[in-house]
């Protein structure tokens, strides 16, 4: 299946294509500025494109590694959580043996990046990942054996945006009742055979959510939720987490949609004047709207994407490559240039909780595998990182809109 998630800022404020599964919240947030290192040359420039290799035809540039400057420590992954990341590499190395994988890079279009070669870089990554004392000897034992394939980004110089996505936890009814009243929806199984266009969000369930059960939703009903916002939200986001009313726990996750592109109910607040474009966050929107509740049923059927799901009995969150998403070492990019399953490197601010409770945005590498795509990903310029289940999570995702670089490794021919 496959699962589209965006950055929950970037998406509910910018008009973006939904076409498989969620789009977010915000646009009108400044890219976050690098801080200044300890000198110059650990800045911007050398982890972007060399200059004497910009403006070349393929999307990923073949270069050496980026060496570490003098007290930079931001060019080391910590490897705080080594057995995640190994459990992500292993879950890549199971796809790559599969039919789907062969298919995939038997059309992959950048030379040199194969399936073998991948295989064997997963591989050989994994064994000095096990035997490595410390990140700055696996970052110096990378610097031997692996070259960089790297992003061109959005203006080839290997500017990438990132965004940041997760699994919603709600509480959630497996019948209607007066306080649950709101679902989400199974996939129909005639939708195939529905007249093209497919209906729009307000023709399914009307202008205040409720009115699925007297057109094609019918009997459809999955789950309920209290709050309107919740089904929406996870539509945007592709997947939840659900703790039941009867005491038990599941999962749900994407199944299908009708086909429509996003539309950001975020945007369209900023052009009716109730909130301004500039420095537009997630919580804004969300403070927002448990101010003026009424208005959800003015901006949500602004929305004619639908998305539709299936129970996953708790399974986790999938991505496009039907492998489990492990948090902070997945990564959703277009497929249709970028190599699945791959090993990939990553760098740019991202949030974290302090000890205070303040987000605070840090500098940092991070090794991941690529194994989601997007329907708002597009191009080499975009990068949607997984960031686990939750509220911390969900947080933290809502302010994560930065500018970075993306890498993949390779092992030396």
């Amino acid at each position: 299946m496959f699962v589209n998630h965006l950055g929950l800022l970037y998406k509910l404020i910018n008009l973006i294509a939904l076409p498989i599964i969620i789009l977010g919240f915000l646009a009108g947030i400044k890219p976050l500025e690098f801080r200044e290192l300890s000198s110059p040359l650990c800045r911007i420039k050398k982890w972007n494109v060399p200059d004497s290799l910009q403006n070349k035809q393929p999307v990923l540039i073949e270069r050496s590694p980026v060496g570490c400057c003098q007290d930079d420590i931001s060019c080391l992954d910590n490897l705080a959580d080594k057995k995640a990341l190994i459990t992500s590499l292993d879950r890549s190395l199971r796809y790559l043996q599969t039919s789907r994988a062969i298919a995939a890079y038997q059309k992959y279009p950048v030379t040199g990046i194969t399936r073998d070669r991948v295989i064997k870089s997963l591989t050989r990554f994994r064994e000095l990942l096990l035997k490595s004392s410390s990140a700055k000897e696996l970052h110096q034992a990378i610097e031997k054996e692996f070259v960089y394939y790297q992003s061109v980004g959005k203006d080839q110089k290997g500017t990438v945006l990132f965004t940041a996505y997760y699994e919603p936890l709600y509480l959630a009814s497996r019948v209607p009742t007066d306080e649950f009243r709101y679902p989400v929806y199974r996939l129909p199984p005639d939708i195939n055979s529905w007249p093209q266009p497919h209906p729009t969000r307000l023709e399914l369930e009307g202008d205040d959510g409720l009115q699925g059960t007297k057109g094609k939703l019918r009997g459809l009903e999955l789950f309920w939720f209290r709050d309107r916002l919740e089904p929406y939200m996870i539509q945007i986001q592709g997947s939840a987490r659900l703790q039941l009313t009867d005491g038990t726990d599941t999962t749900i996750g994407y199944a299908g949609n009708t086909g429509y592109n996003y539309k950001s109910i975020g945007r369209e607040l900023a052009n009716d004047g109730k909130l301004p474009l500039q420095g537009m966050t997630m919580p804004i929107i969300l403070d927002y709207f448990q101010q003026h509740p009424p208005e959800l049923n003015i901006y949500i059927p602004r929305d004619p994407s639908f998305v539709f799901f299936q129970e996953n009995h708790g399974a986790p969150a999938q991505g496009s490559i039907n492998v489990p998403l492990t948090a902070e070492r997945s990564i959703a990019t277009d497929k249709s240039l970028m190599p699945p399953g791959a090993l990939a490197l990553i760098r740019a601010p991202f949030p974290f909780v302090q000890a205070n409770g303040e987000m605070e945005h840090q500098i940092v590498s991070r090794y991941v595998l690529d194994q989601d795509t997007g329907g708002a990903i597009k191009g080499a310029g975009r990068v949607d990182y997984f960031l686990g289940t939750g509220k911390i999570a969900g947080e933290r995702a809502g302010v994560t809109v930065s500018n970075g670089q993306l890498y993949y490794l390779l092992l030396k021919p």
